[in-house]
């Protein structure tokens, strides 16, 4: 039977601010990305997503990023490899501390926004990432885009590489992501996501913004919780697949 995990951004908010309706997705994927403070996220909330997760047997997951709170970690920014290796060691480390209180652990890592993109062809950069998640756990396995320098590296380093794909969000002909200030970047047509879901489950391939087929084997799901609708869309996205005979799990 095929299998596919699914995965969501949780707990991006900072203090009073909520973004994600983290109780309800919690509900509906089986790994949850949390933010760890970089982009999103605070001490209460990352201790709050973690404790919801291991209650229902959800997989916790290292959302790290660069430092920038204000655009969200969706800005380009430079940061030295060493520095950013620290960065992405820390920010699993603190997401560790409140996984472990609540009877889990840590069970990956992704990258978000600007640094998920940048690392998909940027090897200083991906390097970076490896050598933090090296630094926190050398057994963790990295989630990222299907041919990325990222997940190369990874697997290089010995980290367990684990492909990912988006079915809300647009693909060029090479089977990365448009960007996001770029019109069509973004698939909003709930039929049209639940469809694309499924096609990537079954055949491994999406239709690219120009109308190809490519390309897109991938092991984990994204389900975007940032989104209008995000629970409602979750959990279509979910029963179609089910309904269909695919079997949704964890990747780990």
């Amino acid at each position: 039977m095929t299998s596919i995990d699914l995965n969501a951004d949780l707990g991006e908010g900072f203090g009073r601010w909520r973004l994600t309706d983290d109780e309800q997705l919690l509900t509906v994927v089986t790994s949850a990305n949390v933010a760890c403070g970089f982009h999103a996220g605070d001490p209460a909330t990352m201790r709050r997503v973690c404790a919801l997760a291991a209650e229902r047997g959800v997989r916790i997951g290292a959302q790290v990023s660069y430092r920038d709170l204000a655009g969200f970690g969706r800005r380009a920014m430079d940061v030295p490899p060493a520095e950013l290796a620290a960065e992405v060691a820390y920010q699993i480390g603190a997401l560790e501390v409140f996984a472990r209180a609540a009877g889990s652990r840590v069970s990956y890592v992704k990258p978000h926004g600007a640094l998920y993109n940048r690392v998909v062809h940027d090897e200083v950069q991906a390097a970076a990432v490896v050598d933090g998640v090296l630094l926190a756990d050398a057994t963790l396995p990295v989630l990222g885009l299907p041919g990325s320098r990222l997940l190369h590296l990874a697997d290089k380093a010995g980290l367990p590489p684990v492909t990912e794909a988006f079915a809300d969000r647009a693909y060029t002909d090479q089977g990365t992501l448009v960007p996001r200030g770029q019109s069509g970047a973004v698939v909003s047509d709930p039929e049209a996501v639940v469809e694309r879901s499924l096609d990537l489950a079954r055949s491994g391939e999406v239709t690219a913004r120009s109308g190809a087929r490519i390309a897109v084997r991938a092991r984990s799901l994204c389900l975007h919780g940032d989104t209008p609708g995000a629970v409602d869309l979750a959990r279509r996205v979910r029963e179609r697949l089910e309904t269909s005979g695919v079997r949704v799990e964890a990747f780990v």
